[in-house]
């Protein structure tokens, strides 16, 4: 992590990740595109994810989830930052002259080689079977469907541990410790997400949060009675309701929002630790 030296008050407790390691580029403009910022609305207009809204431009880049050149080596140009997403991505020029991004794992580097195939080396950016891997590996951008794309484990410093593999299926450790099931031909890359101390960022000013496209927060205790559940009273008062509450007087504490027929309910073998 980066720090700054303490010029403002806001400045003092600032973190931002270690860009250093990253290559001085523009976006390969074939792989960019515009997206429409909806700002938290539906197709209505009415907003239905609150605190969006506002943000720095960006240009999304295309990542390629599913890497189905399979057999075709590509070697690494550059490790870039995605304003998307809080994984690095790195650019892969493969042997046929295609360019592509894709996730960067932790410790790639540039003019690395990778291969995506069934028969591809155990080695860091790798993607092969998830049959074929070794237990105790880690794995990331993990296949929950096979030919989908890896939808699992994408996002910074993330990686799923492989357990067993059996009866056709892999079975992975999340990082919230749960263990579940996934086919096994299903495909899954080597390593670990790139970028692991994202977590540790601390946004240090109101402005460098609005840059991001979050607004601010509400407490619902600074609220009038009529606005929310917590909202009235004199001074600093109690929260008056016997249970924690949304907005919309849900309740929010102690009960299981997880729909209890969900299809991928029969492939969780043990749950997360509360």
């Amino acid at each position: 992590m980066k720090k700054y030296k303490p010029t403002t008050p806001s400045r003092r407790s600032m973190t931002v990740p270690d860009y250093s390691k990253l290559s001085k580029v523009k976006p390969f403009k074939r792989l960019t595109k515009r997206l429409k910022s909806n700002a938290g609305r539906n197709s209505q207009g009415r907003i239905t994810v609150r605190h969006q809204g506002g943000g720095s431009k960006a240009m999304y880049r295309i990542i390629d989830f599913k890497q189905d050149k399979l057999g075709i080596s590509g070697r690494i140009e550059t490790i870039e930052y995605d304003p998307y997403r809080t994984a690095f991505i790195a650019l892969t020029l493969y042997e046929d002259g295609e360019r592509r991004y894709i996730l960067a794992p932790q410790s790639l580097k540039v003019g690395d080689k990778i291969v995506a195939s069934v028969d591809a080396p155990f080695e860091v950016g790798n993607r092969t079977l998830l049959r074929r891997i070794p237990v105790g590996t880690l794995v990331y951008n993990v296949e929950v469907l096979p030919g989908k794309g890896g939808q699992l484990a994408r996002s910074a410093g993330t990686s799923l541990q492989i357990l067993a593999n059996e009866d056709g299926y892999t079975h992975l450790k999340m990082p919230s410790k749960e263990i579940r099931k996934v086919p096994w031909n299903g495909y899954a890359s080597i390593g670990q997400v790139s970028n692991p101390e994202r977590n540790l960022m601390v946004i240090g000013k109101a402005g460098r949060s609005r840059h991001m496209g979050i607004r601010p927060t509400v407490r619902g205790s600074a609220m009038n009675a009529r606005d929310h559940p917590y909202g009235g009273g004199e001074g600093k008062a109690k929260r008056g309701t016997k249970r924690p509450k949304t907005k919309w007087g849900k309740v929010t504490g102690g009960r299981r929002t997880r729909k209890k027929k969900k299809w991928s309910n029969r492939l969780i073998i043990k749950r997360r630790k509360k």
